[in-house]
């Protein structure tokens, strides 16, 4: 079992705490919309997803740091290491929302920004200055958009915290604010050859994996960041005066999200419906359960911070297919691991 363990370890795929992220999400969107026991439900399976994770992660970094240095550098495989900070933060954002607990929180976002300095630079260090760069249809993918993901759950959290800090609150505040400023940047950047991609270029069914949901994802949780500052602009005074620019900026957000959603519908069906493009489990698949999820609760959350309650009817059904999507994935990673384990009693027969 312990060889078992370290072979997963080995090839444990950089973006997996998606897992913890779209379980965050939802959970914090039943709670919004009454779903207690369903809500405290994904509250204690994110504990141990989180904690086993970061077991697995560890032991890749002790024993297998070659390998993990090689994905954190890769153009296509780095970007899941942002997944890292996202599920962090998001699964703090959890405690705060559903569990009440901001102790265990804080530590969280600590942990959210020392891996978000250490990601951040590593991976756009490295992918600037290697020599042989593959072409922008090889290289890109909508996994690059978890670097806006990333920062704006650093924002949400920490704003989130600042409501029960007595000092220092201006500057906790400032500091979201500016990394809410800094995640719609990279937004707009990387949707931008993203989306020049998607039109210019030859794009196979085959290459339309499951991240590119975050197209829509990166959106929906940059809505929920700009909701959560407006939220609180009581708490601050700069935040008050500048909260009509970051109203319209935060609808801005909403609605391209919005947009996104029925195009990539269409292009899945376009995929695994006229192509036949088998649709089995990978962990990319958490990439989708996750946007569905944030859209749903950053929608509520926008409602109530510009003041517009007919856009509650949204989340009221939206929740039911961000619920759907996300059994569906655990039911394929149960699946997976019954496989999984399997075959391991298979080999060790065999010995």
């Amino acid at each position: 079992m312990i060889s078992f363990i370290k072979q997963k370890a080995a090839t444990l795929f950089p973006g997996y705490f998606a897992l913890v992220m779209a379980t965050g999400a939802l959970s914090i969107a039943t709670h919004l919309l009454g779903m207690e026991v369903l809500a405290h439900i994904m509250l204690y399976f994110n504990m141990f997803a989180y904690v086993f994770l970061w077991i697995l992660t560890i032991i890749r970094i002790i024993w297998f740091f070659p390998q993990l240095l090689a994905d954190l550098t890769s153009h296509s495989l780095g970007t899941g290491f942002f997944t890292l900070v996202a599920g962090t933060c998001m699964f703090g954002s959890q405690l705060i929302v559903v569990g009440e607990n901001y102790e265990f929180a804080i530590y969280l976002w600590s942990l959210g920004i020392v891996l978000w300095l250490i990601v951040m630079y590593t991976f756009f260090t490295a992918v600037t200055v290697r020599k042989d760069k593959p072409s922008l249809a090889e290289g890109i993918n909508g996994a690059w958009l978890i670097a806006a993901v990333a920062t704006q759950s650093v924002s949400i959290l920490g704003t989130l915290l600042s409501t029960h800090v007595e000092n220092g609150k201006g500057i906790i505040l400032f500091f979201t604010l500016c990394m809410y400023f800094l995640g719609c940047m990279l937004y707009l950047n990387i949707i931008t050859l993203i989306f020049y991609r998607f039109t210019f270029l030859e794009l196979k069914f085959s290459a339309l994996t499951p991240p590119y949901w975050i197209n829509m994802g990166a959106v929906a949780i940059t809505t929920l960041a700009g909701s959560t500052l407006i939220l609180n602009t009581q708490d601050w005074p700069l935040l008050m005066e500048i909260t009509p620019f970051i109203k319209g900026f935060t609808l801005f957000f909403w609605i391209t999200g919005t947009w996104w959603i029925p195009l990539l519908f269409i292009l899945m069906i376009w995929r695994h419906v006229y192509h036949h493009y088998p649709l089995t489990y990978e962990p990319q698949f958490w990439g989708m359960a996750f946007p569905l999820a944030m859209y749903t609760t950053s929608t509520f959350q926008l409602s109530k911070a510009i003041k517009v309650p007919f856009l509650e009817v949204i989340p009221q059904f939206m929740v039911y297919i961000a619920l759907v999507a996300w059994v569906t994935v655990f039911i394929g990673l149960i699946h997976h691991l019954y496989l999984d384990i399997k075959g391991l009693k298979k080999v060790s027969k065999s010995y």
